[in-house]
């Protein structure tokens, strides 16, 4: 794989027999087995809800918690991974999240109490954080600018893909488990399902293999990606923007020359070094415009773009999909199904920004994908609306809004997809100049997954509430809206720019 004559990171020529494109791309996909762990850590609660009431005898509120307690820790891993990026590395910080990633997939699986429950999904939550930043961080450090966009994107695909490798790992254990209850107690096929609900066997004492509980199964499987990350993060070299920024010179130039060659490498390096404050390390403090005494405005539509990726609400449908499909009148087995089809259309869409991104830019995708989760939102909230409910309290839709409903939450999913969920992380990747792309991402990581946690916590209270689901998509719709706005007035485009030329 070898591209024509095109210029690097910081503006270099090179032909293409100078270019190592296949090493950059397999360095690329390497890094973004952590997004498919950050999207599997996250969607694998998903199938564990009802089964984590029943073991820990928990209701709305904290049930609540155990869903979004991962999300605590992914924003105290996001805000130290960003600043000890600068200090420990890209890589270095990468290979800890992966056995951290191990440690909490066995971890929750053997899981006890709520509270210890809670700990090892935090030490999750530690993992994904890191992983959410410096993945992106890494491989924007790593490749051309003109491809910069589409590895980048990636990230997104992984994500997605982790969400439904985590669906549908979910569904099979659920379904294998319901026959082998079944089957254990001699119950016949028809009576399966009125056996398991009557017994209240569908969680904690539901055996499986080796007579645990399929829940617990559901977080094991996730050893499995943690440890290929954990092996492949070892063949992958450490990012020559931070090597360069420590003082190693050297072992920069002998990533830049296998990837770009002995000349490009050696002119990137000074381009680098140049980009970079040598009177003192990476630092807090240079978020703040000395000239003007204020934060940087790039430090600001970072946090902007990071906290309304979560306000639009997109984590409400991965996180509770299921819990979200029954509410509206679909059986269990059926939104486990919709959950499959909502991921499977989340790549799909993932891929169209792949081949546009580094096209059309970044800007213009945003904008899409705003007004379009505007209008579908809306449209979510008006297919609920005064929709009747039964003795559950769940909602009876007419077969006319139910489809209604189906298909704008899937065309939600679309847009979001194609714009807000990749091009945000490829923004945060690359906005930040050289010297501030640490601390800037530890700010804006943090501020992404403090969103995430309240809107997640939320949502099953006002699922209670008297607001519903009409309410609670509403919000998210408002949000969306918001989001054109922000994007006209405050977003730049940074399709193309030198990692050494951004500014802020």
């Amino acid at each position: 794989m070898h591209s024509s004559s095109s210029t690097n990171e910081v503006g270099i020529s090179l032909d293409s027999s100078e270019r190592n494109m296949t090493s950059i791309v397999i360095i690329s996909i390497i890094a973004t087995i952590g997004g498919f762990l950050f999207g599997f850590d996250s969607g694998v609660i998903n199938g564990t809800v009802d089964g984590l009431k029943i073991a820990f005898n928990s209701e709305s509120a904290g049930t609540g918690f155990n869903v979004a307690s991962i999300l605590l820790g992914c924003a105290v891993g996001a805000f130290f991974a960003g600043s000890w990026a600068d200090t420990y590395g890209r890589r270095g910080i990468l290979i800890l999240a992966a056995s951290l990633f191990i440690l909490s997939a066995w971890g929750s699986g053997i899981a006890s109490s709520s509270l210890e429950f809670v700990i090892y999904r935090l030490i999750g939550g530690l993992a994904i954080g890191a992983a959410s930043i410096i993945c992106p961080a890494y491989i924007s450090e790593l490749v051309p600018a003109e491809y910069r966009g589409k590895l980048s994107s990636i990230q997104q695909i992984a994500i997605i893909s982790g969400l439904t490798a985590a669906f549908l790992s979910n569904y099979y254990l659920a379904s294998t488990a319901s026959h082998e209850v079944c089957a254990t107690a001699n119950i016949a096929a028809d009576a399966c399902k009125a056996y398991i609900t009557e017994n209240n066997v569908k969680g904690s004492t539901m055996p499986l293999w080796m007579e645990y509980a399929s829940w617990r199964w559901m977080f094991w499987v996730g050893i499995i990606p943690a440890a290929i990350f954990l092996i492949t993060l070892l063949l992958i070299p450490e990012s020559p923007r931070f090597l360069v920024a420590s003082g190693k010179k050297e072992k920069a130039l002998g990533v830049l020359t296998k990837l770009y060659g002995a000349k490009a490498a050696a002119q990137t390096v000074d381009e680098i070094y140049k980009s970079i404050a040598h009177d003192h390390k990476p630092a807090f403090s240079d978020l703040i415009d000395k000239t003007k005494g204020r934060i940087r405005p790039i430090v600001w539509v970072g946090v902007g773009l990071a906290v309304l990726q979560q306000f639009v609400g997109i984590n409400v449908v991965f996180y509770y999909g299921a819990v979200l499909w029954q509410a509206a009148g679909f059986s269990e087995n059926d939104s486990l199904f919709i959950n499959v089809g909502s991921g499977l259309v989340s790549i799909a869409a993932c891929f169209i920004t792949f081949f546009f991104v580094d096209k059309i830019g970044r800007k213009p995708l945003l904008l899409v994908g705003s007004i379009g989760m505007t209008v579908t939102l809306a449209l979510v909230a008006f297919a609920f609306m005064g929709a009747p409910v039964d003795a559950k309290g769940n909602l009876i839709l007419s077969s006319t809004m139910g489809v209604t409903a189906l298909i704008a939450a899937n065309l939600y999913v679309i847009f979001f997809n194609l714009s807000w969920g990749p091009v945000v992380w490829i923004m945060l990747g690359e906005m930040f100049p050289n010297q501030i792309r640490g601390t800037g991402l530890a700010i804006a990581g943090f501020a992404q997954w403090a969103a995430n946690f309240l809107i997640t916590w939320t949502f099953p209270m006002l699922l209670a509430s008297s607001l519903g689901l009409v309410g609670a998509y509403s919000i998210y719709a408002a949000f969306s809206l918001f989001s054109v706005f922000f994007v006209i007035w405050w977003v730049k485009e940074t399709k193309g720019v030198k990692l050494e030329e951004m500014e802020g």
